[in-house]
């Protein structure tokens, strides 16, 4: 990873602290220098402490985390069953706004460290289905992955209140966003982090296509190029790999679950550089 004296942006995803090589694993993050950021891009974990505990050692240690919110955290657990949906998310924010972590509800801050300035956009904007046979409707996509015995999680555990259904969560989630992003200052580029892919090119690396349709909205396909990304960054697919769509720089930054070990996680490599861009053997 290279750096310099201005630090480096850097990113991470799909923690999953709650198991406890994915704990130790955390405990070793370190920034390389005092001035580097770090972007979290959601599933750091299912339960609140496990998540208090993993952004509190982070922000003790970066000068700047960023969160975005994975599915994951917005599971409601047998054992939490007091918040659902949207309250749930509300909880979200407010302990990281204790902790001093950047969340989508807080104005943008600006990198201006190598490679920038570019403004750090993190993304809450949920799925709504599309990323299904373009040939289906969404009910015929479910009822598909169910034959195939693939389903996820968030169908029993992700509650979409007060919105009646997560596709209408993600649809006000994309409009309120879009209004943002569009007051933001045309001169600087973004870097836009989102724990989905902005655009269904990515999840055409999964194995099981049929998971796709709970992988992000094609109602993003165009934000790379529409907010000037500089970068984007997401996780969710358990896949790190960069690709390049557009011209535009595509970081998947996921540690995933201890069975998917990545090569160059084994070597202790876990984040991945966004700003300043890489040098290309990185990927």
């Amino acid at each position: 990873m290279s750096t310099s004296k201005n630090g480096a942006l850097l990113g991470i995803s799909d923690l999953h602290v709650g198991f406890a090589e994915n704990r130790a694993a955390v405990e070793t993050l370190r920034p390389r220098t005092d001035a580097d950021w770090l972007v979290v891009a959601g599933d750091v974990a299912e339960r609140l402490d496990t998540f208090t505990w993993a952004l509190t050692l982070l922000k003790e240690r970066f000068s700047t985390v960023i969160w975005a919110p994975g599915n994951h955290e917005l599971w409601t657990l047998p054992e939490e069953p007091e918040l659902r949906g949207e309250e749930r998310y509300r909880e979200l924010v407010r302990i990281c706004r204790g902790l001093g972590v950047v969340t989508p509800e807080d104005p943008y801050p600006v990198w201006r460290g190598a490679g920038g300035p570019a403004t750090v956009v993190p993304l809450f904007l949920l799925y709504d289905y599309s990323f299904r046979p373009r040939d289906s409707t969404a009910a015929e996509a479910l009822r598909l992955a169910l034959e195939q015995g693939i389903v996820c999680r968030d169908e029993f555990l992700l509650h979409p209140e007060p919105y009646p259904s997560r596709e209408a969560w993600c649809r006000a989630r994309v409009r309120e966003t879009e209004l943002r992003l569009d007051a933001l200052d045309p001169g600087l580029p973004t870097v836009l982090v989102n724990h989905y892919p902005l655009l269904r090119e990515p999840t055409l690396i999964l194995r099981h296509q049929a998971f796709a349709q709970w992988c992000g909205t094609e109602l993003t396909a165009d934000w790379h190029l529409r907010y000037r990304a500089a970068v984007v960054a997401y996780g969710h697919l358990h896949v790190p790999v960069t690709s390049w769509h557009d011209g535009v720089r595509f970081e998947e930054v996921s540690l995933g679950y201890p069975r998917e070990r990545r090569p160059h996680h084994l070597k202790g490599r876990l984040l991945r550089q966004l700003l300043p861009a890489p040098r290309p053997e990185w990927a």
